[in-house]
């Protein structure tokens, strides 16, 4: 039977201490996907992810102390940022792409930042760049984001455009295709936890490291994906990079919103492995 999003085994590793739950499934060049805010390995649309196993190895995995894995979240993403090189180290993998959406978008970031000579190439999918962006998150996320635990009316809100029929028949679509594998149980739910996701994003956000400046110099080829009305992370907020990030690459898809690659699975999937 072939190995798909929707039946991959958990397996789990010891990294830093902790069990580290992941899965992996495809063929191709490893490509690791890095969860969102509240994100677990079974919040990715299976279709998407399936549609990028044709021509990838896909590597899924939770944070500490998400999902099922062991641990606690650190409070600093480029502390979250050094799971990905250490899973990929207990894989045998030295060289690998990445792919990260919003939350996790930060942490790729990082990820590649940090790791310039075994990342390949960087997807990044409703997110912003590091440092302080001009438009911030919009008030209509709270009001959402931060209950215990989501419905489908959430995720119009989330992660698509509640405006466009379109789009909300798309969120229906997808969170049917999520709904085949998700154990909501294991997504997180408590004020205490989402208060380290915004801890961790702050370093991020006064980016002490200088990665905004280090994308002029940057060789890795990057793909940013946006919906035209992103409610987390504007997609304005790219603007000023892009003359000044020679790698980069950057997508808007029209009648989206934060999530545009459950919204368009398929067609997301194949801009993602044209690039890859």
């Amino acid at each position: 039977m072939k190995t798909t999003a929707l039946n991959a085994e958990t397996l789990f590793e010891e990294i830093n201490n902790n069990k580290i739950a992941y899965r992996t499934f495809g063929n191709g060049t490893p490509l690791f996907f890095v969860n969102r805010f509240r994100g677990i390995m079974d919040t990715w649309d299976p279709l998407f992810l399936d549609s990028l196993a044709e021509k990838n190895t896909i590597i899924l995995f939770d944070y500490p102390g998400i999902g099922s894995s062991e641990g606690e979240l650190p409070l600093d993403i480029l502390e979250v940022a050094k799971t990905v090189p250490a899973l990929a180290d207990h894989l045998g993998i030295q060289k690998f792409n990445v792919l990260g959406w919003s939350y996790g978008g930060l942490v790729t970031q990082a990820v590649t930042f940090q790791n310039q000579d075994r990342v390949l190439k960087t997807v990044l999918i409703g997110t912003n760049p590091p440092g302080e962006n001009a438009i911030p998150i919009e008030p209509v996320f709270f009001e959402h984001a931060l209950k215990p635990v989501n419905d489908l009316n959430d995720e119009y809100y989330l992660f698509f455009e509640p405006a466009s029929e379109k789009s909300r028949q798309a969120a229906k679509e997808s969170h049917e295709r999520i709904g085949q594998r998700l154990d909501r149980s294991l997504i997180p739910s408590t004020p205490e936890i989402f208060q380290r996701y915004f801890a961790g994003s702050a370093p991020f956000k006064e980016d002490q490291q200088n990665f905004l400046g280090a994308y002029q110099t940057l060789q890795t080829p990057v793909l940013v994906i946006s919906g035209d009305h992103d409610i987390s992370f504007a997609t304005e907020n790219w603007f000023p990079l892009l003359k000044n990030a020679p790698t980069m690459q950057h997508l808007i898809l029209n009648d989206a919103g934060h999530g545009p690659q459950h919204q368009y699975p398929e067609l997301t999937a194949g801009y993602i492995n044209f690039f890859l």
